[in-house]
């Protein structure tokens, strides 16, 4: 306003009904990273305490903060914790930033997708993609699927192309199971859960489904379960070894899982 209309402080002030002193205020407050990232470190290692734990630790530690500040900076790193956590949901990644994925086997993405036979039995497919590389490890098709199930396809997958470091799920009975639990506590494997009703949370996956619905499901009938899986199976294969994407350089995503730009299985 005062570069627009060539007026003093005290006219601008006068015209906008402010005091003098709400336009030269300037605040005191101090620089808060060290203290975001103080806050960040203690709900990393002690997954469960909430924003009056984590103040009382501060306050040990010298830290001049109210319990209104520390809720404040707690509620904007997004470290609230949910009243229901499933109990031994031991490997589950809680509270902790996705960072940039930058080798193949760092984190994978997991769902299921719905078809059925030309009969109409229903059928449900684990999709497993690598968000490195896009290289799809498996698309397994069953009539239903438990969590023993997803355990037992993981592990054969895993045998052929080594164990990720993480998995991206959704909160499906499946993947919230004690058997995938087990299996990943074993293998040390984090289980990286989507929010409820975000599956933005999963968009490498949702991708690939869609993929996958469009160039595959949608164009072939399947007459029996090993039909189905034969086709799937194609298809998977061509998507790993010969189609291009756009998203690593026009290049087949097995290029990227062998380290190179050469076509052959990992």
């Amino acid at each position: 306003m005062r570069e627009t209309w060539k007026v003093s402080v005290r006219k601008a002030c006068s015209a906008l009904r402010i005091d003098r002193s709400l336009y030269t205020y300037k605040g005191k407050r101090g620089e808060q990273a060290p203290l975001k990232n103080r806050i960040r470190e203690i709900c990393e290692t002690r997954v469960r305490y909430g924003y009056r734990r984590v103040h009382v630790l501060l306050q040990r530690e010298g830290w001049p903060i109210n319990m209104k500040r520390t809720r404040r900076l707690y509620n904007e790193l997004g470290l609230q914790l949910r009243n229901k956590t499933p109990k031994r949901r031991v490997k589950a990644k809680v509270r902790e930033e996705r960072t940039d994925v930058t080798h193949s086997n760092q984190v994978w993405a997991m769902d299921f997708v719905h078809d059925q036979l030309a009969t109409g039995r229903k059928l449900r497919i684990l999709t497993i993609i690598d968000t490195h590389s896009r290289f799809a490890p498996a698309t397994d098709p069953r009539f239903s699927y438990r969590g023993e199930d997803v355990v037992h396809t993981l592990e054969r997958v895993c045998r052929q192309v080594g164990y990720p470091k993480v998995i991206r799920v959704d909160n499906g009975s499946e993947f919230i199971s004690r058997d995938l639990d087990l299996w990943a506590y074993q293998k040390d494997v984090v289980l990286d859960f989507s929010r409820p009703g975000k599956p933005t949370d999963n968009a490498y996956i949702e991708s690939f489904n869609g993929k996958f619905r469009a160039e595959c499901l949608n164009q072939h009938w399947f007459l029996t379960l090993d039909d189905a899986r034969q086709k799937m199976e194609d298809w998977r294969r061509d998507y790993n070894e010969v189609r291009p994407h756009s998203a690593i350089g026009n290049k087949p995503p097995i290029s990227l899982m062998n380290g190179s730009g050469a076509s052959g299985p990992p």
